[in-house]
């Protein structure tokens, strides 16, 4: 049996790991690969990549290497291969990792202590040591992190907005209208606050929200 610090941050880990997946559902695949902002992001790709580090941090940190290969990490690979999607990779594969990863995952966590030691060869110039403690602890935040980007980007993308939507949003129930009029407060409020600093406000035609 798991003690229940251990318990909690695999569950947060688990549900962090579902609201970035959710993020792909009902999606093409042009809008699920396609970069969403300057440096590229996109959904599919975020998926792969935290698929792709955590079978790293709860493998082969803790000796345990799945037997799956990630040709994205071979050091002859791009910068950021793990990142985006080629055309002949399909969302079916990213997604099988996905599950592949958390499964390996999970036996890591349920079968180690805690106080599990692990090391860390990407961690500095020469590696460093951790417990499986410190690795739960960053996956979670890793995880948490890029499932808040999937959140923004979906919701550019089609107004869909929640961490798991359907089953837990945790967004306000408003509808259109009342979104809209929200906005519109907190665009008036940032324009007084600019006002109030005599800093100019830009054009509203600029910063309009996307329909």
């Amino acid at each position: 049996m798991m003690d229940d610090q251990k318990a909690t941050l695999l569950r947060y880990l688990r549900h962090g790991r579902k609201g970035l997946l959710a993020k792909l559902d009902g999606l093409s695949e042009y809008d699920v690969r396609r970069p969403l902002t300057p440096t590229g992001t996109n959904l599919l790709g975020l998926v792969k990549h935290v698929a792709s580090v955590e079978l790293g941090y709860f493998g082969e940190v803790f000796g345990r290497p799945a037997d799956r290969a990630l040709p994205w990490f071979d050091d002859d690979a791009e910068p950021d291969a793990d990142l985006w999607v080629p055309a002949d990779q399909t969302r079916e594969e990213i997604i099988d990792l996905h599950q592949f990863s958390a499964k390996h995952s999970d036996a890591t966590i349920e079968e180690l202590p805690l106080d599990a030691e692990g090391f860390v060869a990407w961690w500095g110039p020469k590696g460093e040591k951790v417990t499986l403690h410190r690795v739960l602890v960053h996956m979670c935040f890793e995880t948490a992190r890029h499932a808040g980007q999937a959140d923004i980007l979906r919701e550019g993308l089609d107004g869909t907005a929640g961490q798991v939507p359907g089953s837990y949003p945790n967004v306000t129930d408003r509808t259109p209208e009342q979104w809209a009029e929200h906005c519109a407060r907190i665009e008036a409020a940032a324009r007084e606050a600019a006002e109030k600093a005599g800093e100019p406000t830009p054009s509203a035609a600029r910063h309009a929200l996307p329909s």
